[in-house]
């Protein structure tokens, strides 16, 4: 286990890749399978009507019992070339770790990667698209050092537009250890932290709600990038994490909610 003295000096877990000889035929996998088996075809494809009186909640609210954090309205108070933002969009892992991020700016970049963006006949639209409509990812920070909000963990509420705070505290090092030891999820100001509650896209999609699941993740954190780019932040996407040391940190069950995606967000160095 790493802690915050020893980020200084002891580098992030790195996996080794071993080549197979090439006369040694590929081994198929569990991906290989799921690839295979979520095939859509003329014949697995019609069949089955939907029971909306089982479709799950589109949003996740928990207790009254928790802090709620309202956030600022989301202004775009600056000049931005989406353009530009893609040009200079980079994956940055360089934080300036003693100064805080103001709190207007996250939520300029929660508005951007899952804020509501129009209402038409009681149906809300997001900032990233998601497939069906379903939205199965959620939204967690881990935040260290923001202007205006207690360092620890809390859950985006985008139809409320505020933050629930689940658990006190700093929690940069056990987010950075189940991180397989990455120190910029210890040095960032915060870190996004993306799940699936699988069960909203499988109650249309079946199998192959999980193809979907991780699109909708991608979507989500390329706005991210282009957000942070556009505001002069740094942004990291991070997919190599313990899944069960994560969803334990978050209270999620590994199951029926998920961890898929980290992103870490800060000041850039220099």
């Amino acid at each position: 286990m790493l802690d915050r003295a020893t980020f200084d000096r002891k580098p992030g877990l790195e996996g080794v890749v071993k080549g197979r000889g090439e006369n040694q035929p590929a081994e198929q996998g569990v991906g290989d399978k799921f690839q295979a088996e979520t095939k859509y075809t003329p014949e697995k494809i019609g069949g089955r009507y939907l029971d909306w009186n089982t479709m799950p909640d589109r949003y996740k609210d928990y207790d009254e019992s928790f802090h709620k954090v309202p956030l600022p309205d989301p202004k775009i108070d600056r000049a931005a070339d989406i353009w530009n933002a893609i040009s200079k969009r980079r994956s940055v892992r360089q934080y300036t770790f003693h100064n805080s991020m103001p709190l207007k700016e996250l939520a300029l970049l929660l508005w951007a990667t899952q804020g509501i963006t129009a209402e038409s006949r009681q149906f809300q639209f997001r900032a990233a698209p998601s497939a069906g409509g379903l939205y199965p990812i959620e939204t967690y920070l881990m935040a260290r050092n923001v202007e205006g909000l207690e360092p620890g963990i809390y859950h985006f509420r985008p139809h409320r537009f505020d933050l629930e705070c689940l658990k006190a505290g700093d929690w940069s090092v056990d987010l950075a250890n189940a991180a397989l030891g990455q120190r910029i999820v210890a040095d960032a100001q915060t870190c996004f932290i993306w799940t699936a509650v699988v069960e909203r896209s499988k109650w249309k999609y079946r199998q192959r709600a999980y193809r979907y699941i991780y699109l909708d993740a991608g979507h989500i954190a390329q706005n991210l990038y282009l957000a942070g780019t556009a505001a002069g932040m740094g942004v990291c996407g991070i997919g190599a994490f313990f899944d069960d040391r994560v969803n334990d940190l978050l209270g999620v069950d590994g199951v029926e909610e998920t961890a898929v995606y980290l992103a870490s967000v800060g000041l850039i160095a220099g």
